[in-house]
């Protein structure tokens, strides 16, 4: 494989690796939720049990982020992508190796996992790639991060069936084992496996960075907007899809999952029009798109699919923006490190709550109108907050 590698430019295999590398971090978690009731009849899990096995992985991502950004500086990125291919090979295992302890235990390793990936990964298109091609690297890397789930949620019920829930859910050890295989060889044996710190700048010799406060708030309460949208309507779109249409589980389910997959055609989309419109269009539009899902859906039920389509680009093609902002308006890696965790930080924690908190107002209201207006404020503070600090950085360079 060594000489294969060799004989391709190092920028197609980075970003075939990092393709690989994303394809493991969001389907290790995703995977659960078609296997629940399995997990409940053999294990007793209550449901505030189940709920954290979803949970947990999220709330990770919000509380270990200043960790993960630590170790990205301390360790290096690609010693850090080691540490999260491996966290999540263990995870996965553990977590179908044993009782409730055993799946709760690996479900902290694999959110742990994940979160340094949500760090390094982003730093590696900064460093590695061209600014030209930034968005590009970018955008593959959120596409392949739905990819995942959308293949995760898709197999592991049919394969369920057919090996148990334990087998099924330790298909996706086969992911991480695969990623590991390309990126040893095409970074190195030492840089994969030798922590190396990142070389801090010289601070003494750089000018204070004017604005850098204002743009890490605003693209973090963009992401917190993003990230409760999007989960709060990957929990309870199939509820409302069955509750208002009358859809079976099964239908209902399939329906929901254009939600996630047109989030491909969002991250590939974002870089290919950025090549023709100012990366402020690109909000905007993502921005319309977006408010469609609660607009919609309150207005237009029977449009489902529209809706769920339209959300679907606006919600991949989201989280490529913001993080294309932070890595042109990032002086150093450093800095980028250190934004993106401020970012993902904050934003992961408003995301974990949204499962609770729209169940919560559509149990008092008996309904599904105030949800989605929850839904709509959170669409409008992704709109607003992140097309001003794109307009904000595109105005920098």
């Amino acid at each position: 494989m060594s000489q294969f590698l060799a004989k391709v430019p190092r920028g197609w295999l980075i970003l075939a690796c990092i393709g690989l590398i994303a394809l493991n971090m969001r389907g290790p978690f995703v995977a659960v939720a078609p296997v629940v009731d399995s997990l409940q009849a053999d294990l007793g899990f209550s449901p505030v049990e189940l709920g954290l096995l979803t949970g947990i992985p999220v709330l990770c991502f919000s509380l270990a982020s200043p960790l993960a950004s630590l170790a990205g500086r301390r360790l290096g990125a690609e010693f850090a992508v080691m540490l999260t291919l491996l966290g999540v090979l263990a995870g996965v295992v553990i977590r179908s190796s044993g009782g409730g302890v055993p799946v709760l235990v690996g479900t902290v390793i694999i959110g742990v996992a994940i979160t340094i990936g949500n760090i390094a990964v982003p730093l590696i298109i900064r460093r590695d790639f061209a600014p030209r091609r930034q968005a590009t690297a970018m955008g593959v890397y959120t596409a392949a991060l739905n990819i995942g789930s959308f293949l995760t949620s898709v197999a592991t019920a049919p394969l369920a069936e057919l090996v148990g829930w334990r087998l099924s859910l330790a298909a996706s050890a086969l992911l991480a084992l695969a990623a590991i295989l390309f990126w040893i060889p095409t970074v190195g044996f030492r840089r994969a496996l030798v922590p190396a710190a990142v070389p801090a700048p010289d601070r003494s010799a750089s000018t204070a960075v004017v604005g850098v406060g204002w743009l890490t708030a605003g693209l973090t309460l963009g992401f917190a907007g993003q990230a409760f949208s999007y989960y709060g309507v990957t929990a309870w779109l199939p509820s409302f899809l069955s509750d208002e249409l009358g859809m079976g589980a099964a239908e209902a389910g399939a329906g929901s999952s254009l939600f996630q997959i047109f989030a491909i055609v969002g991250g590939l989309g974002v870089p290919l029009l950025a090549r023709f419109a100012s990366t402020t269009t690109v909000a905007v539009t993502l921005s319309a798109l977006w408010l469609t899902v609660p607009v919609g859906l309150l207005l237009a039920p029977d449009l489902w699919w529209m809706w769920s389509s339209m959300g679907g680009i606006a919600q991949g093609g989201g989280i490529t923006v913001v993080f294309i902002a932070i890595i042109k308006f990032a002086r150093d890696q450093a800095s980028a490190g250190k934004m993106s965790a401020v970012v993902q930080g904050v934003g992961y924690l408003v995301a974990a709550l949204a499962p609770t908190v729209i169940g919560y107002v559509h149990g008092v209201s008996e309904g599904w109108t105030v949800p989605l207006l929850v839904i709509l404020g959170s669409v409008l503070a992704f709109c607003v907050c992140v097309t001003l600090s794109v307009r904000w950085v595109a105005r920098q360079g």
